[in-house]
């Protein structure tokens, strides 16, 4: 185990020996799955949006350490394999959160169904499934279908592979009524967002999280943040040793990082890169040639949570 400090004062993080040290350069990338295309191409309208005004004093009453692990609302960390189904593991997640928190249910919802029955018309870096996708994408379909649960519809892509939707196991267990996208590359909304109304899907740059073993991670490439993978974000706080955190939780099994989590820099004021990849492994020509990423591995540029039913949890 190696324990490698950064540039910035306090900041300490471990990276160490992991079940993935044998895997190649290929099948560490296709953990990832999130291709970026169609990310772009669905937040392209945004991008120019001035940013949205919290009023400070609903910042000044926020909490100043957030973790719903603690309010039994987050399901145990899971395995995605060799999959790029970040995306569907992601979605899934924040839908288990939301959903326990209106009903006081916490249970674990299919990834499976995600993965095989969204459509993706656009085939913006493949037809979806373990070629990638977006949240908003799965969130999009499901507010029309709701989703099943885990022990229906089971989780069986680990190596892989794609599969045909099946519709004999798709019968809903939860609903969602909607879900918002919050602004782009602004972290008060995020702060708001996560505190109050509870874990939300995010994208980030995950290339060099492979061999994270603790600590509070800032080693992004932060002048060309390459986002390609989504997680869920479950709080945040304030570590007196290495400094203010976001608290996530990945999909690369319990033996990953801090028990399946990562800790990555929170900034007063927010490091911006530029993505000049934008289209990589996409397959689209028609998204911009680059983009504007804030936030320590681009935590702060795509985000989302869903909505339980009209009223629950209030739209920011």
């Amino acid at each position: 185990m190696i324990i490698a400090h950064n540039k910035n004062p306090g900041a300490t993080f471990k990276m160490a020996v992991n079940h993935m040290v044998d895997h190649t350069d290929e099948e560490l990338k296709s953990m990832r799955g999130l291709h970026k295309g169609l990310l772009y191409d669905k937040h392209r309208s945004r991008m120019q949006a001035p940013p949205k005004k919290i009023d400070p004093e609903v910042l000044k009453a926020l909490p100043k350490n957030v973790d719903w692990r603690n309010q039994g609302v987050v399901t145990p960390v899971k395995d995605q394999g060799r999959c790029g189904s970040c995306w569907s593991f992601a979605s899934a997640e924040v839908i288990e959160s939301i959903y326990a928190r209106a009903t006081g249910q916490l249970v674990e919802l299919s990834e499976q169904h995600i993965l095989d029955c969204t459509p993706n018309p656009n085939h913006c870096g493949g037809t979806g499934g373990c070629a990638g996708g977006t949240a908003e994408l799965a969130y999009e379909n499901l507010k029309n279908v709701g989703i099943a649960s885990e022990w229906v519809y089971p989780y069986v892509s680990h190596a892989g592979s794609d599969y045909q939707c099946d519709k004999t196991k798709t019968t809903p267990y939860a609903h969602i009524y909607g879900y918002v996208t919050l602004p782009i590359n602004q972290q008060d909304p995020l702060l708001v967002a996560v505190a109050t109304v509870g874990p939300v899907a995010v994208s980030v740059d995950a290339s060099s999280w492979h061999f994270y073993g603790g600590g509070v991670f800032d080693k992004c490439n932060q002048t060309n943040p390459d986002i390609d993978h989504a997680v869920q974000l479950v709080g945040y706080g304030t570590d007196s040793t290495l400094g203010d955190y976001w608290l996530i939780r990945n999909s690369w099994t319990p033996g990953w990082g801090e028990n399946g989590y990562i800790r990555i820099r929170r900034e007063t004021t927010p490091r911006c890169g530029v993505d000049i990849t934008p289209s990589d492994g996409t397959g689209c020509d028609n998204g911009p040639p680059t983009v504007t990423v804030c936030g320590t591995c681009g935590i702060l540029y795509d985000s989302c949570y869903t909505l339980h039913n009209s009223t629950f949890p209030a739209q920011l």
